[in-house]
């Protein structure tokens, strides 16, 4: 055992030896206002890249720089997850207290209840409850070396759950409204580089079956979007609609495709709004070519973030490629087009114009926390770098609290730590945070659980590296005692 007054110097040595300002990052552009790169920009010219100066010192491990809290937290969070034997309990868990039927198990009414899960599991994923709390999450997150968040607001309502009529007309703009004022306050609390994340069937029930039916939008819909979408590029901010349930995503992507071309005809260089696709979907590859189509007949650039998928357990079966390595080769194939911008075998063109055979202008986000994806990505685009040969704007994303080797890895390049090379590309990595009240991101942390069961060896690669980032400080700090 060791004794108490070692215990706490062992915490203190642990703690001190996070490193602190060890990166300095210049941009290419003078532009305040500019954070990414015009899709047919040269190296030279790229707003989207930083370059890391060459005496910068490299950490010792990818993880080097989470604060102690976090990697404990991370720790118990994550073994949790990876453990077949303790997840589905946590499922069933979470499901209970995502609907409560007693006042002991509602978050809202249970303080101490509440205040548990706030500082474990809500505060591993989420950003806060209000824009004090979100801001300082945003700004921790990027003094960590992140350019910025992709910021999303927990309130939805999930295909069959309410029971509210869809032809109650005041009802519905009641919900809409809602929505917006959500949604505004998201973009409020956002900064200038975020990324704001919209989902759609969170307008309420008579959103939720129109987009069932793959009808448009009602006027006081539209009229909500687009000053959504206003209010997003007067900050400087982007935006993106989330993917969802099989039901729902046709007409979310005829919706997104309509608001695509309101903002990104508005900024041709760049995409303003992202559209979500799912690469575990066998129609991905043709869904995606017809939008790149649209988009290069209407003269707009696409905002195309890559997804493997998030409702396995939930979809029809035929819908999907029937292996993990059908999805994963999906997933590294549309992604080598999108970043070459050459149509493949995988991507297609969806017309035989001779001018489509080259892919419009399209802005990128890679959301995933495979390490392989990323690190074919990131190859590609340092081969491309070091060639000089113009590159699409590409950011990379992964969830807050999970798979954060993989993000650490990628603010720093992927570089060999033992070369003492500069790296030629600093890549631009976002975290995936939702905002809410606790009871409001129960529905949230409860998908992310049982997204956990198709994904517990991901997932315990993550325990692994937390593991072994704190043997490492303790090693160091007994080291310095």
């Amino acid at each position: 055992m060791i004794p108490g007054r070692a215990l706490r110097s062992l915490s203190r040595q642990l703690a001190s030896s996070l490193p602190h300002g060890r990166y300095r990052y210049v941009s290419t552009t003078n532009n305040a206002k500019s954070s990414m790169a015009d899709a047919s920009s040269t190296a030279a010219a790229s707003n989207v890249m930083q370059y890391r100066l060459p005496h910068s010192p490299r950490p010792e491990s990818p993880l080097a720089q989470l604060p102690l809290s976090n990697v404990l937290r991370s720790l118990l969070i994550l073994s949790i997850s990876s453990s077949p034997l303790l997840l589905r309990p946590c499922i069933y868990a979470l499901s209970a207290l995502a609907h409560p039927r007693t006042p002991l198990t509602d978050v809202s009414r249970n303080a101490v209840l509440n205040w548990l899960i706030k500082h474990t599991l809500y505060k591993q994923f989420n950003a806060g409850e209000n824009k004090r709390e979100v801001q300082r999450s945003i700004e921790e997150i990027k003094q960590l070396g992140y350019r910025g968040v992709l910021l999303g607001y927990a309130r939805e309502v999930l295909v069959g759950d309410s029971t509210t009529s869809s032809q109650d007309e005041k009802a519905a703009r009641e919900e809409v409204e809602t929505w917006l004022q959500g949604t505004l306050q998201t973009v409020d609390m956002a900064t200038e580089s975020d990324i704001v994340a919209l989902k759609l069937t969170g307008m309420g029930t008579q959103a939720s079956h129109l987009l069932q039916q793959r009808l448009p939008p009602t006027d006081f819909m539209d009229a909500a979007i687009r000053k959504a979408c206003d209010a997003a590029m007067a900050k400087g901010a982007r935006l993106l609609v989330d993917a969802e349930e099989q039901a729902v995503q046709p007409g979310i992507e005829a919706w997104t495709m309509k608001y695509q071309k309101y903002c990104n005809s508005k900024t041709p260089n760049r995409a303003t709004m992202y559209g979500t696709y799912q690469a575990y979907l066998r129609s991905t590859p043709s869904t995606l070519a017809k939008h790149l189509d649209i988009a290069r007949q209407e003269g707009y650039p696409l905002g195309v973030k890559l997804v493997r998928g998030a409702y396995l357990k939930t979809e029809p079966r035929h819908l999907i490629w029937a292996t993990k390595e059908e999805t994963d080769r999906c997933y590294d194939e549309i992604v080598e087009a999108l970043l070459t911008r050459r149509y493949n075998a995988m991507l297609a063109p969806a017309s035989s114009d001779a001018s489509a055979h080259q892919l419009p202008p399209v802005s990128v986000i890679i959301a995933t926390h495979n390490r392989e994806s990323v690190q074919k990505a990131h190859a590609l685009r340092s081969q491309q770098a070091a060639k000089g040969e113009p590159r699409v704007e590409l950011a990379y994303a992964q969830l807050q609290g999970m798979a954060d080797e993989v993000s650490f890895e990628l603010v720093h390049g992927f570089q060999d730590r033992q070369d003492g090379a500069a790296a030629l590309e600093s890549p631009n990595v976002y975290k995936l945070l939702t905002w809410g009240t606790v009871k409001e991101c129960m529905g949230f942390l409860m998908r992310r659980a049982v997204e956990n069961t198709e994904a517990v060896g991901r997932t315990k690669q993550s325990q692994q590296a937390m593991a072994a980032e704190l043997k490492r400080r303790i090693k160091k700090a007994l080291r310095l005692s």
